[in-house]
């Protein structure tokens, strides 16, 4: 059974599923099983749109999208989210990769994907706009009671995802109705996620974040999700409040804005079971801050091509296992794999990999780097990991990030982390640069915090005082801002890193 909402229409017809924030919108699951069932039947007819059928939006997050999404469990499209905040070319390789059936986008981002090639080549297009005349008025059509739901496999996708291309060209993770299920009894059995749970998704639909986190896990089991268009601090931490959340997922600079906000102190946010940070470790006295609010951290780990719920870290264990992305979730498996390239005895780190239901088959089109991730039934993270003796698992850094400097591996977080705890750091990168002698040296670039200054020396010093010597940067370059890509990763490529 992959049409969810036709079983909630039936067991709760009534209960609110969606609410868009900036508009006040809402959709019940019985009104979002009906237009499910109008948009199939249209984009059926109108648009002879099919199972396998590729369906590209370039849009933010709204109600339509969610329509598109139940449309998509009924009749079998391929939901293909693209990242509106890339440029032309790049979203033109996107709609090459993807050949859509269908591309619909946003007013405000036509003439964006107006500019690109590939349009010319698309089958079909339609502004969401007409899109909304169709999907959400209130009178009734013949069109909403029923659509004969097509026989649909674990295996068949529900979307192409694309991974971020800072080392070349996005991949597009295929990610299935299979993996759609068992990461939404994971994330169940690890957090609390029911027909009263409650949260808002301020993560973009271009991102894994954005719908698998928690948005189709709460469609799952009925829960209800409150839709922002982009993350505004204030509004959030408002919305937190007003709409009784129960479960928030954020990033660490996300929390860091809220706790920042002048109303964190009076807010009351007792619904809130906890949050659900990733991306990368929580600060500890950030952690503090929220549990002193009465607010507990649960920290984690995912992939767009792997669940994306994949660990978690229990609350009760957010300081004492600081920098842990906790253990593995029920039906998650997890080895920890050494690297050809470890000829240091003090490393005690390995590749990161996956089994488990939740793995995708494999990326579009992609034979190669199908092949290369997904080996003897493993998916290779491409993630350095640790586990101790508890099994409590640790990410030490990407392996595209780990340069070797006189035969020993260096992992640029560790170094990143060590530059971070110096009172005047606010953001830094590491990189390995060539090196006539060790083969390749650190190089780190910092970010200052405003009014405060600090010499490399001192820099320097202060990673020789806490890091092994092979570990410590040769230079210090410092730099008003780093690059980042769209998900708020440093862009390394741009700072010299091949």
């Amino acid at each position: 059974m992959k049409d969810w909402t036709s079983k909630w229409a039936l067991y709760s017809p009534d209960k609110t599923a969606l609410k868009e924030y900036e508009t006040g919108r809402t959709l019940t699951y019985g009104q979002l099983n009906r237009l499910g069932n109008r948009m199939a039947h249209h984009l059926q007819r109108t648009f002879g749109v099919g199972k396998g059928d590729r369906v590209a939006v370039l849009a933010e997050n709204c109600l339509e999208y969610v329509v598109l999404f139940a449309a998509a469990q009924k009749l079998g499209f391929i939901l293909v989210p693209l990242n509106y905040r890339l440029a032309a070319p790049e979203i033109d390789f996107l709609l090459c990769n993807a050949e859509p059936h269908l591309v619909l986008a946003e007013a405000k981002y036509q003439p964006l994907l107006e500019s690109t090639p590939s349009l010319s080549k698309i089958p079909h297009r339609w502004a969401l706009e007409a899109l909304a005349e169709r999907a959400i008025p209130t009178t009734d059509t013949p069109d909403d009671p029923h659509f004969p739901a097509v026989e649909l496999s674990d295996d068949d996708p529900v979307f192409i995802l694309y991974t971020s291309g800072t080392t070349g060209f996005p991949k597009g993770a295929l990610y299935t109705h299979g993996m759609l299920f068992w990461n939404s009894i994971n994330t169940a059995i690890s957090l609390i996620v029911n027909s009263e749970s409650r949260s808002l998704n301020v993560m973009p639909p271009f991102h894994t974040g954005g719908w698998n986190v928690l948005v189709t896990p709460f469609l799952h089991h009925g829960g209800y999700t409150c839709l922002f268009k982009k993350f505004e601090p204030e509004a959030v931490l408002q919305a937190l409040e007003e709409e009784r959340c129960t479960l928030f997922m954020g990033v660490p600079t996300m929390l860091k804005m809220l706790a920042d906000e002048p109303g964190f102190g009076r807010a009351d946010l007792s619904s809130l079971h906890y949050l659900i940070v990733g991306g990368e470790p929580m600060p500890i006295p950030l952690i503090e801050r929220w549990h002193d609010k009465g607010v507990y951290v649960r920290q984690g780990y995912g992939m767009t091509e792997v669940g994306p719920n994949l660990t978690s870290l229990h609350q009760d264990d957010a300081v004492r296992k600081k920098g842990s992305i906790g253990r593995p979730n029920f039906y998650v498996q997890v080895r920890i794999a050494p690297l050809k390239t470890q000829n240091s005895k003090l490393e005690t780190v390995g590749e990161l990999l996956l089994r488990g239901p939740m793995v995708t088959p494999g990326y579009w089109r992609n034979p190669d780097a199908t092949a290369a991730a997904l080996r003897d039934g493993w998916f290779h993270s491409g993630d350095m990991a640790r586990m101790d003796a508890e099994g409590y698992l640790y990410i030490v850094d990407r392996i595209k990030n780990m340069f070797i400097s006189g035969g020993e591996n260096v992992y640029p977080a560790e170094v990143e982390r060590v530059l971070l705890l110096h009172p005047s750091v606010a953001e830094a990168a590491v990189i390995g640069v060539p090196d006539d002698k060790w083969g390749e040296v650190g190089r780190a670039f910092v970010v200052c915090r405003a009014g405060q200054v600090v010499s490399e020396a001192d820099l320097l010093e202060h990673c020789r005082a806490n890091l092994a010597k092979f570990k410590v940067p040769r230079s210090v370059v410092f730099v008003e801002a780093l690059p980042k890509n769209d998900t708020g990763k440093i862009d390394r490529q741009a700072l010299g890193w091949t």
